[in-house]
């Protein structure tokens, strides 16, 4: 059986997640082709269908997603996080993953297109998605056209996604709103740049036990310790005794 789109003009009341300093954005997709300027907004509207054209409220269960990816060095090695609540605020889902060497922007629609899927397989096929890429969100309105090859492909592909859900909303938040999306983000390229992700916990660990000694010696130009052992990727400093 066929259903028809869902489609949001905006967010929930005012206030139920954003404050007077956050910009909020309502959903908007066109069907053109977006081979033109991703920086630039795109002006060609005769013959254009928007895909967003219905206005609606939220339907009564739904959930919301905060996304966010990034690349260190732009490009640089990139993941996204991605933290999803149904309507009532309760914590469903958390997603990251290392993207490898990549762009902020693939980040960011990598992110999207993981909520996308997440709503698609788990349900309910409605999602509000926030995101501090004003790009991202300013493309998938159809503000912006996508030039990018890369990113062509991606915004394809969220477009996709998007026709197989009953409602979609999107919409822009400053990044101190983000904030737990921006933290699995930057944990996931931690993981990938093979750094520990517990910086959370290390604050509190390193002020309850004082720092280990060891004794060890040097052969062949490795250290040896002499009755003790350290886990793998432990951070050691060594002093040599006279």
């Amino acid at each position: 059986m066929s259903h028809r789109l869902r489609l949001a003009c905006g967010f929930l009341k005012s206030g139920a997640l954003f404050d007077e300093h956050s910009s909020l954005l309502n959903s908007g997709m066109p069907s053109e082709s977006p081979r033109s300027s991703s920086h630039q907004p795109s002006s060609a509207h005769s013959g254009t269908k928007h895909f967003f054209e219905a206005r609606e409220n939220p339907p009564e269960r739904y959930l919301v997603a905060h996304s966010d990816g990034g690349a260190r060095g732009n490009p640089g090695p990139a993941g996204y996080g991605v933290v999803i609540k149904d309507e009532a605020g309760n914590k469903v889902a958390a997603l990251s993953e290392y993207l490898g060497h990549q762009t902020n922007n693939f980040a960011e629609y990598q992110g999207l297109i993981a909520a996308l899927e997440y709503a698609i397989k788990h349900g309910p096929k409605a999602l509000k998605l926030i995101s501090d890429s004003e790009l991202l969100v300013r493309q998938i309105k159809g503000i912006y056209k996508v030039k990018n090859a890369t990113l062509q492909d991606l915004h394809g592909r969220a477009k996709e996604l998007i026709a197989q859900l009953e409602w979609f909303s999107i919409g822009h938040a400053l990044r101190e709103h983000n904030q737990e999306a921006d933290r699995l983000a930057n944990e996931a390229m931690d993981k990938g740049m093979g750094r520990s992700v517990a910086r959370a916990a290390a604050p509190v660990s390193s002020a309850a036990q004082p720092p280990q000694e060891f004794e060890g010696i040097v052969r062949n130009g490795k250290v040896e310790l002499v009755g003790g052992s350290l886990p793998d990727g432990s951070r050691v400093q060594v002093r040599m005794k006279k």
